[in-house]
C-alpha cells in the first residue's frame, strides 16, 4: 500500500533531467515531509497548498506543482499510518531505487 501510494506520488512530482538524481530525489521528499506535517498540523486539506508556500520553502518553485498530487495521497491516509512513518525520507530513498523507472514512465506519459 505505502509503495504503491508512494509510486504515484513520485509520478506526480515533476522530474527534471537537467537536475542531479540526488538534488530532485531530495527536493520531492521535502514537499512530502512538508504535506505531512501540514497534515498532522490539522491544516484542512484545502489550505495546504498555500500554507506551504507562505512558510516560504527552501526547494525550488517548480517543485511546489506537486502539492496538489502529494496532498490528495497523504489526506487519504489515516493520521495514525503518517504517525507512524516518516513520507518525506520514504519518498526520496524510493525516487533514488526507482529513478529510470520514474523517468521512463513520465516520458511514456508525455507522450500519450
Amino acid at each position: 500500500m505505502i509503495r504503491i501510494t508512494l509510486v504515484a506520488a513520485l509520478l506526480a512530482v515533476p522530474a527534471y533531467a537537467a537536475e542531479r538524481k540526488e538534488e530532485s530525489c531530495k527536493y520531492q521528499g521535502q514537499v512530502m515531509a512538508a504535506v505531512q506535517a501540514a497534515r498532522l498540523d490539522r491544516v484542512a486539506q484545502a489550505d495546504v497548498e498555500q500554507v506551504i508556500l507562505d512558510s516560504e520553502p527552501a526547494w525550488p518553485e517548480k517543485y511546489s506543482k506537486a502539492i496538489p498530487q502529494l496532498t490528495a495521497h497523504i489526506y487519504a491516509m489515516k493520521r495514525r499510518d503518517l504517525k507512524a512513518t516518516d513520507f518525506g525520507p520514504l519518498l526520496e530513498q524510493q525516487c533514488l531505487e526507482n529513478w529510470e523507472q520514474i523517468q521512463a514512465m513520465q516520458k511514456q506519459l508525455k507522450s500519450n
